[in-house]
């Protein structure tokens, strides 16, 4: 046995002297003391920590910067004289109160400059309103609309020589130049052309006066039912804008440099749908769906003159620059409240009433066009009734739609200033008098 221990404690010797060669063992170290630099070359001591702690200084200093080997970082002091490590990486601007007051002004310039640089004044209500879209991308947008509209319908598009296309041209032929004569244009308008293609002077006949009896007397039994004045949802807001306009603001002129150099075309399209537009740039569009409803040249001359008072007033370019503030407004909220509580909110309360709003306008100016083109403008608030049963009118339509009912809007055209103004024009107009600037 003798041979087995010498042999074991041989064994064991040499691996305690491999072992001594390859591993060093050091006394644990319990807590050890972190030394950093600072700024002003004095060391700092601060105790093992968790990342995640602030770090605990008592110094008087309010910032100051740590080296640590080759970096640096800056730490701040807050209420309590508990020093912070600043976050990494690029500020953020909006902590500076300097850098948001400096946006603040600047903004407010940009922004009163914009306004009162693109505020304009619609013509005959005299409201005022912002649009941003130049006069020149407003009329290509609608031209392109325009191409775009004949490629898709084609096929469908009535020839110049149809007697329907005849007629539309030759009515919307007299509502423009009713248009020339309310905004005291000296320019002779151009003879209004095709849009589908050129068409050679035709004649229309006049039939107008039994017409007017005849959408007049339509399921009312022949009597002249109009709403008093105790009856009718008077929209005051045209009232005052139109006495601001007439009085301290008289210098001030309607906006009609868009509708100079304008190309007016005329398109009928063969289709069912109810329907009637005019597109910036002075392209109208009628689908006989429309004129299988409305047979009376009175009652085309009413869509046809709503239609084109978009045009004047600059609706469609209105419309762009309110979407605008809306889309900015709503991208704001929806760091607050829920998207689509913002949206729902932001249609019935801001949307909805402004698109109702420009279409009781363009019944205003509407109105005037036809009577001063010698249509009788008492036909118009029937038209707009029937127009609503259509369509399918209802109480929520002044609420939950881009259009009035057809109730209100006939009521508010029946209102007792605003037809005796359209009637007088219109008499004037039938007896080779005509009326000039009404617009202005």
């Amino acid at each position: 046995m003798s041979w087995y221990r010498r042999s074991k404690l041989g064994f064991n010797t040499l691996s305690r002297y491999f072992t001594s060669k390859f591993t060093v063992i050091k006394p644990p170290i319990r807590n050890p003391p972190s030394i950093f630099t600072s700024a002003s070359n004095n060391p700092v001591r601060v105790p093992k920590i968790s990342p995640f702690s602030p770090i605990i200084i008592n110094n008087n200093k309010t910032s100051n910067i740590l080296s640590i080997g080759n970096s640096y970082r800056n730490y701040y002091v807050d209420s309590r004289q508990v020093r912070h490590f600043k976050p990494r990486g690029f500020k953020r601007w909006i902590d500076n109160p300097r850098n948001v007051l400096i946006v603040v002004l600047v903004g407010s310039g940009v922004g009163v400059t914009m306004y009162f640089g693109n505020v304009e004044t619609v013509p005959y209500t005299k409201r005022r309103h912002l649009v941003l879209l130049s006069r020149n991308v407003e009329k290509m947008i609608g031209e392109s609309q325009f191409e775009n509209m004949k490629a898709g319908f084609k096929g469908k598009i009535l020839p110049a020589m149809h007697p329907e296309s005849v007629r539309v041209r030759m009515i919307s032929k007299d509502i423009i130049e009713a248009l020339q004569r309310g905004l005291k244009k000296e320019t002779v308008w151009m003879d209004l052309s095709y849009g589908a293609e050129s068409d050679p002077t035709g004649g229309a006949t006049e039939r107008r006066g039994k017409e007017a009896v005849m959408a007049m007397t339509e399921e009312t039994g022949g009597g002249d039912k109009w709403m008093g004045k105790d009856e009718v949802l008077n929209d005051v807001w045209v009232d005052e804008s139109r006495k601001k306009g007439k009085g301290k603001d008289k210098a001030v002129k309607s906006a009609t440099t868009h509708l100079e150099g304008l190309k007016w075309e005329v398109l009928v399209v063969n289709d069912r749908v109810v329907n009637a537009f005019c597109l910036p740039g002075g392209k109208i569009v009628v689908f006989t769906g429309l004129l299988e409803h409305f047979r009376t040249d009175e009652e085309i001359a009413t869509i046809i003159g709503h239609e084109v008072a978009h045009a004047v007033a600059r609706h469609a370019a209105e419309q762009i620059t309110k979407n605008l503030w809306f889309t900015i407004g709503q991208l704001i909220l929806y760091q607050f409240v829920m998207p689509d509580l913002v949206n729902t909110m932001s249609n019935l309360l801001l949307k909805l009433p402004f698109s109702r709003r420009m279409e009781i306008e363009a019944d205003y100016i509407g109105l005037l066009l036809m009577a001063s083109a010698g249509y009788d403008p008492r036909v118009a608030p029937k038209v707009f009734e029937k127009l609503g049963q259509v369509s399918g009118d209802s109480a929520l339509r002044d609420y939950l739609s881009t259009h009035p009912s057809g109730k209100r809007r006939s009521k508010l055209l029946s209102e007792a200033s605003v037809m005796q103004e359209a009637i007088s024009i219109y008499r004037e107009a039938i007896a080779g008098r005509e009326v000039d600037g009404f617009f202005l």
